[in-house]
């Protein structure tokens, strides 16, 4: 004889059926960090250069400046192996005591080189320096070295995050362990030589700097979750 079931009841009694793995517990789940750096000598050098000067005119103000910009690039662009742009360019009122009238403008505008060739950026440097001033020097690595040793340290950091899980397992009394998660990141420090603000007033002549590019630490993360299988 053939009873009806209401679906609604077949329906619950099929999920009653279902294993609960919603529910299922993990244990002995750990949370590990490794990490693999090397030290990588920067190899990039960039310099900001900038003029800024006043004028009660603001067209002349802005004439002023874009012929010493325009002075400045022709004079960089001999220099094949650095890179050239125009940084940012502003100019403001400048407001007598009271803060009420404007008596002259003041206009800014940023020169920025970028090479590998630390002899040839030196040295253009200290030729722009004549008519600018600098307005920073930093150090960094480029985007292939980074990822040439990024690459090589991949390896490495999952060694690491291993080992680490070993003796994880072994200080919890384990005979094994299974990786339940990893992430690996890449990370790391920069450590540049500075110098800020430098002005031709405070110089008689500008010799060509030497300068020291300093290293970079570069690291790769390995961040996961092991779960300690017990005997």
């Amino acid at each position: 004889m053939f009873v009806s079931v209401p679906r609604s009841i077949a329906l619950l009694a099929c999920i009653a059926c279902l294993p609960a793995v919603a529910d299922e517990q993990h244990y002995n789940q750990i949370s590990l960090r490794a990490e693999a750096s090397s030290e990588v000598a920067q190899d990039r050098m960039h310099v900001t250069l900038f003029t800024e000067s006043q004028h009660e005119d603001p067209a002349q103000l802005a004439a002023q400046t874009t012929r010493a910009m325009n002075k400045a690039l022709q004079h960089a662009r001999n220099f094949k192996d650095v890179e050239v742009s125009q940084g940012s360019r502003s100019s403001y009122p400048v407001y007598e005591e009271k803060g009420q009238k404007i008596t002259a403008w003041r206009e800014r505008a940023e020169l920025r080189l970028e090479s590998g060739d630390f002899a040839a950026i030196s040295k253009l440097t200290g030729e722009l320096m004549q008519d600018l001033q600098m307005g920073g020097m930093s150090f960094s690595v480029s985007d292939s070295i980074r990822q040439q040793n990024e690459d090589a340290l991949l390896k490495d950091a999952v060694t690491a995050f291993r080992a680490r899980a070993q003796l994880a397992t072994e200080a919890l009394g384990g005979s094994d362990y299974k990786i339940v998660s990893l992430n690996l990141n890449s990370g790391g420090n920069y450590r540049p030589e500075m110098m800020r603000s430098v002005s031709m007033k405070s110089m008689d002549a500008m010799p060509t700097p030497d300068v020291e590019a300093g290293t970079r630490q570069i690291s790769i993360n390995a961040d996961g979750v092991i779960e300690v299988q017990m005997p």
